[in-house]
């Protein structure tokens, strides 16, 4: 699959490329045209501890190269990449060491939110980190009922956070079960973190959900530079060129890496409607 034309196609419009360099050329397009960026290394969930200490160490160097450049960007991870299945303190010591060097360049890293097993474990290491260099936020997925608490709680430490609906196949014990549930709540935590979070990151492709975060912006007075609209590479580009021609601040995920069809694989097995997503995309201008 990855050595096949069509696929590479496919790929291609989702992923930035295999190397760095592709990456940070891709990064500075979209900088020309007034978006930023979020870096994302491809290859999750490592089987050995040399492995996460490659992809630690791969991070460092895009971290450095985006500072070089003089990139508008930061990078965003996953622990489960950087050994947290195999060692919460090696993790940590990963971890604390990108954090460090983005802390040292002005830089910034987004811990990412994986499945609900990962919850706490996330938000317990980027509360530890934050409280040491500031320089790290998260991500709160709007379809698990803990998420309100969650927010709140990082809007009162000053931790920057991504809002997003959530990707992940959850039981309903932990997560709500219809769309309209979800959207709920995720029109509530919005409005908690424009009113008092950290220059929140709104993610989404929704247009209803953008709009009822313009709508609260305007009422409460916010910037449109107090906050960014968060989507991914490849999607949905003519809403991307309305918001920032609206003068919103957008940052797009950008993945690269030569591990994206494991990337496309998990995306898609994780929930079902993750396929449909994908499909809709790409018949999309």
């Amino acid at each position: 699959m990855e050595n096949s034309p069509v696929a590479h196609n496919l790929s291609k419009r989702f992923v930035a490329g295999s190397g760095l360099e592709q990456a940070l050329e891709v990064s500075r397009k979209l900088n020309r045209e007034g978006i930023a960026v979020t870096l994302d290394v491809l290859g999750e969930s490592v089987t050995t501890l040399d492995e996460a200490a490659r992809a630690r160490d791969a991070y460092l160097r895009t971290l450095g190269a985006v500072h070089e450049a003089g990139i508008e960007g930061n990078v965003s991870l996953k622990l489960t990449q950087f050994g947290l299945d195999l060692s919460p303190q090696g993790c940590r010591a990963n971890v604390e060491q990108l954090v460090r060097r983005a802390a040292e360049l002005g830089g910034f890293v987004r811990v990412d939110m994986e499945s609900s097993d990962y919850t706490s474990r996330t938000l317990d290491l980027v509360t530890a980190l934050h409280a040491q260099y500031g320089v790290v936020g998260t991500v709160i997925q709007a379809y698990l009922h803990r998420s309100r608490q969650d927010v709140e709680n990082l809007c009162r430490l000053g931790i920057r956070v991504r809002l997003c609906k959530g990707a992940y196949l959850e039981p309903h014990s932990v997560a709500f079960a219809k769309k309209a549930e979800v959207d709920r709540n995720y029109v509530e935590l919005m409005r908690i973190l424009l009113d008092t979070g950290a220059y929140p990151a709104i993610a989404t492709h929704d247009e209803k959900m953008i709009a009822a975060t313009k709508a609260h912006a305007a009422l409460r007075k916010v910037p449109r530079d107090g906050f960014e609209f968060q989507m991914l590479y490849g999607i949905r580009r003519d809403l991307q060129r309305q918001l920032v021609a609206e003068g919103y601040r957008l940052r797009l995920y950008v993945p690269f890496g030569e591990a994206w069809y494991p990337y496309y694989m998990r995306r898609l097995a994780e929930r079902p409607a993750n396929v449909f997503f994908i499909l809709r995309n790409l018949f999309r201008r």
